[in-house]
């Protein structure tokens, strides 16, 4: 017999087609049969070792997180609840630039101290890999769901140019293009960039042009922050389909956001920009969370200039009063290339995390509010936390529309990302409760997408543009990656007063055809591998 049947699931097959009533079996890992209206036809039904009665539920494939800051989490916590509650199956990592392959000795280092606010210094991780597929390696000894990977550019910078402000050499660009080339061929599936954060911001975009031309003859895709989401966001938007376009490389727009008071109400400007590139051919996916905060971290707000060189280099000028006082006119008055060229509103800045415990008094306070609790300006607060913690200091950035998420996710193009920094004390609740914000809050209480809809945004379409042949559908033969919810009650627990509460509505998921959630629970199963770059 089998391993598993599913019965009497109310089948969204990922497709956008109309769901359907089935007996699903499962042996081995993969879809082995679907008995379609099994009960009613009167037909032998199959028989397993174990049976669900999935009266009431709903079987999907499983969510693909098509942007996600887990890189050291997965080796961290083999638990990994946050992802597997939620029914995500597949995380892409590597994302915005900045990640911790390909590397010599010095740039792991650089990098570590770089993003410690997305993933912590990494003090508890062995850092046995240097190379693309030594990590990825380093995924496949078991992780609690699969994850692709993305090379990260700025990486990839500050390894062969560093973290200084000029144009890459000729020798330094051939260099850039044969690691982007290795790390596609050892299984990324593409090539993301970090354009409002150091060193990847430095490049310009005919560098890009060139790395892309790679990533595109690989059959990879671009996945880039890109320069602004704030003022000239429409600009920035238009820069990667025109560069994309000339390197005849797939695009990927991350968290495909528009932000900040400039932009309220844009979004039909942007889905018409995107709508005409698709007419004209371009090859054109994003990913949004349904949220409207964004998250970062508060170093990531300063200006370019003041982040060349690489942390060290920014702690010093902190320090400096003189230099200090140009970084804080830039911040407050100009509109720092950090903070998407929009002066800094410090009531709008949550501090979420800090690396630094001592400074947890910070942490759940605007800027402002910790600036007026103690009688000073919120620079002066704000400068205080960047040195004394490091630069460890991850913020909320309170700066969305409703109306822009709603409909940007209506959109044809459109995929699921949570971007979801798993550390601090108060993190953004779309790290524990994306995918159930979407089937609850925007699906069931809004109508803003059907079911079927929205289950195609997050699952087929995603493993479309990963060119997973066998992932992202409930089909025969296809890998058993699968999430039974209750579309009556499906919602994030998570909430910004309590950002790590898990979901509810979510009984079964499944990794590899394992349960990595039965009942509701965490099993102990490690099913989840490396998901490698099919070849052309």
């Amino acid at each position: 017999m089998e391993d598993l049947v599913i019965r009497d699931a109310d089948v969204v097959d990922g497709s956008g087609a109309d769901a359907y009533r089935a007996d699903v079996v499962i042996d081995a890992g993969r879809i082995v049969s679907i008995v379609k209206e099994a009960a009613a036809a009167g037909c032998q039904r199959p028989r397993a070792t174990r049976e669900i009665d999935a009266e009431g539920l709903v079987l999907s494939p499983g969510f693909i997180d098509m942007h996600a800051h887990s890189d050291l989490a997965l080796l961290r916590d083999p638990d990994h609840s946050a992802k597997a509650a939620q029914g995500v199956t597949l995380e892409v990592l590597g994302q915005d630039g900045l990640s911790y392959a390909p590397v010599d000795d010095r740039t792991l280092q650089e990098v570590r101290r770089a993003i410690t606010g997305w993933n912590g210094y990494g003090d508890d991780i062995d850092f046995d890999w240097r190379s693309v597929g030594g990590y990825l390696d380093r995924l496949d000894r078991g992780i609690a769901v699969n994850a692709a990977y993305l090379i990260p550019q700025g990486t990839v910078r500050a390894l062969v140019v560093g973290w200084e402000d000029r144009a890459a050499t000729p020798a330094e660009l051939g260099r850039m293009r044969r690691l982007v080339a290795e790390g596609l061929e050892q299984g990324a599936v593409g090539l993301s960039s970090g354009l409002t954060y150091t060193p990847g911001m430095y490049a310009r975009d005919a560098e890009l042009t060139e790395l892309c031309r790679v990533v595109g003859s690989y059959g990879g895709y671009y996945c880039p922050h890109h320069r602004s989401y704030g003022a000239g966001a429409l600009e920035a938007y238009a820069e990667m389909v025109a560069l994309t376009r000339e390197a005849d490389c797939p695009l990927h727009l991350a968290h495909a956001t528009m932000n900040f008071g400039v932009n309220k109400g844009r979004a039909p400007e942007l889905l018409a920009l995107l709508d005409r590139a698709l007419q004209a051919g371009a090859d054109i996916t994003l990913d949004t969370y349904p949220y409207t905060p964004g998250c970062t971290t508060l170093a990531a707000l300063l200006p370019s200039w003041a982040s060349e060189g690489g942390p060290e280099e920014i702690l010093a000028r902190l320090t400096d009063p003189a230099t200090a006082g140009r970084i804080r006119h830039d911040l407050e008055v100009t509109g720092s290339d950090g903070c998407h060229g929009v002066p800094v509103e410090w009531e709008t800045i949550e501090i979420s995390g800090v690396a630094d415990p001592a400074l947890g008094d910070f942490v759940g306070r605007t800027v402002r509010e910790a600036a007026d609790l103690r009688g000073e300006a919120p620079w002066d607060t704000a400068r205080r936390l960047l040195v004394r913690d490091r630069l460890g200091t991850t913020i909320l950035q309170h700066v969305g529309h409703e109306e822009n998420v709603r409909a940007i996710m209506r959109h044809r193009a459109h995929t699921g990302g949570s971007d979801g920094i798993l550390r601090g004390s108060k993190p953004h609740p779309r790290a524990y409760g994306t995918f159930p914000r979407y089937l609850g809050h925007y699906v069931r209480e809004l109508g803003v997408l059907s079911l079927e809809e929205c289950v195609a945004h997050l699952t087929s379409r995603p493993a479309a543009r990963l060119r997973l042949p066998d992932r992202g559908l409930v089909r025969e033969g296809y890998r058993a990656d699968l999430v039974l919810f209750d579309p009556r009650t499906v919602a994030p627990g998570a909430t910004f007063a309590e950002p790590r509460r898990l979901p509810t509505g979510i009984p079964y998921v499944l990794v590899d055809g394992r349960f990595v959630i039965e009942d509701g629970r965490r099993t102990d199963a490690l099913p989840g591998r490396s998901v490698r770059r099919t070849p052309l």
